[in-house]
């Protein structure tokens, strides 16, 4: 084992632990994003609360916080499970911030992007058009996220070579936690009022492949502008 891994590891988790759009909302509005939208403080909920280049803002630090742990390591020279390693515990502090109490994080998705891109500049193009690109037209962002958490563990193991993955097995079962850390921070969250009276199964259900609690899209985001004021 090589230990330089347990200060990056700690200084991972405490950069991507920085609630970038709680503090980008409350220094440009004065409001705390966590009582408008989703309560989540990523990109997507300063999006929900009405300022796109703010959002666009937020996504690029939530980048640049996965893409410069895994950058780090490779300067130290780590070998690739240590720099996919490092790229998880951003990711757990994006979604999980000390700063925040552990509550109201994030969804993790671009600062997983970010790590994704440093691990494999390929891949990190794949999760860049299929959410965003692909999916975006048809407002089915979620679930193109879903399919990149996955799908990534099989086209690392499968497709190594083409993507320029180095160290199979352990970019594999890198991407198999980061997929499970996703589908944890979609899932593990309270219920709300709309939910009510959905059964737990088709809640789950809803929040991973669409990461709202209901099936009606149009209700669910006419929520989300309600509690903006």
């Amino acid at each position: 084992m090589d230990f330089r891994i347990i200060p990056l590891a700690i200084g991972a988790y405490l950069l991507g632990a920085v609630p970038t759009g709680y503090l980008a909302t409350k220094w440009y509005r004065g409001t705390d994003i966590r009582k408008m939208g989703t309560g989540k403080v990523g990109a997507a909920n300063v999006l929900n609360a009405g300022t796109w280049w703010l959002a666009l803002i937020v996504a690029a630090f939530d980048i640049g916080k996965g893409a410069f742990v895994v950058l780090v390591a490779k300067m130290m020279h780590l070998e690739p499970v240590y720099q996919i390693i490092a790229g998880l515990f951003a990711i757990v502090g994006h979604d999980w911030s000390i700063y925040l109490k552990f509550n109201s994080g994030g969804r993790g998705v671009f600062v997983s992007l970010g790590v994704i891109t440093m691990i494999s500049w390929k891949m990190g193009l794949i999760a860049l058009i299929g959410p965003y690109l692909l999916f975006a037209p048809f407002k089915q962002v979620a679930l193109g996220v879903f399919l990149v958490f996955a799908t990534f563990p099989f086209l690392a193991y499968f497709f190594t070579g083409p993507l320029g993955v180095q160290d199979k097995v352990a970019i594999t079962c890198g991407f198999a936690a980061l997929g499970i850390i996703g589908f944890i921070a979609r899932t593990a969250v309270h219920r709300t009022e709309l939910s009510k009276g959905q059964s737990l199964d088709k809640v789950i259900i809803y929040r991973l492949l669409f990461d709202r609690d209901i099936a009606n899209r149009k209700l669910w985001n006419s929520q989300a502008i309600k509690n903006r004021g």
